[in-house]
């Protein structure tokens, strides 16, 4: 939990969505809310298992927002996944025609609001997401929300991180924590 707080995962927005609300600790004197770690915790180990479920080449990460680049680049990397870094182009989703086209049966997301086109495309395609989403998302098109700070560099590397790690445990790629050979800082953007 201490590596949590010293990430700043629990740090929120000073705006809340309804959507968030079952995620949010407490109200700081700054007006900022503080997001519950300990759920925080307990979705990425749920969301770990549910993304181990697909084979890697079935699921896509996409990340618009520029401290999420790095990490979602580095979790494709240690799980197998595909990762769309930058901006999405529309109808990779759902225009076979296209040249960005992919299949994919799991989507991955830093923030609802920056990955917006991602999102709905995989909603009119039928796909599950999976977003990391702070006190101010919307949450209406998300299968599986990870409540996080999901605009801190440090945050987002630690989180995207740990769910690498579960990933790898969930599929018996590793049998112990202590066999996961990457920190947070090797997630960390620039």
């Amino acid at each position: 939990m201490d590596n949590y707080l010293a990430s700043g995962v629990h740090i929120g927005t000073q705006q809340k969505n309804r959507d968030m609300e079952e995620y949010i600790y407490r109200a700081r004197t700054d007006g900022l809310y503080v997001m519950d770690v300990q759920k925080t915790d307990e979705k990425i180990r749920v969301a770990g298992r549910f993304v181990a479920q697909y084979k890697p080449q079935d699921v896509l990460i996409v990340s618009a927002r520029q401290y999420g680049k790095k990490p979602i680049t580095m979790f494709a990397q240690v799980t197998g996944v595909r990762a769309k870094p930058g901006r999405f182009v529309p109808g990779s989703l759902t225009n076979p025609n296209l040249k960005e086209f992919m299949e994919i049966k799991l989507l991955i997301t830093t923030d609802p609001r920056a990955d917006a086109q991602a999102i709905s495309e995989a909603r009119d395609a039928g796909i599950p997401v999976i977003a990391l989403c702070d006190s101010d998302n919307e949450t209406s098109y998300v299968d599986l929300v990870i409540p996080t700070n999901n605009k801190g560099k440090k945050a987002l590397s630690l989180v995207y991180m740990l769910l690498a790690r579960e990933v790898l445990m969930a599929r018996g790629e590793i049998d112990s924590y202590e066999k996961f050979q990457h920190t947070p800082e090797s997630f960390e953007g620039e």
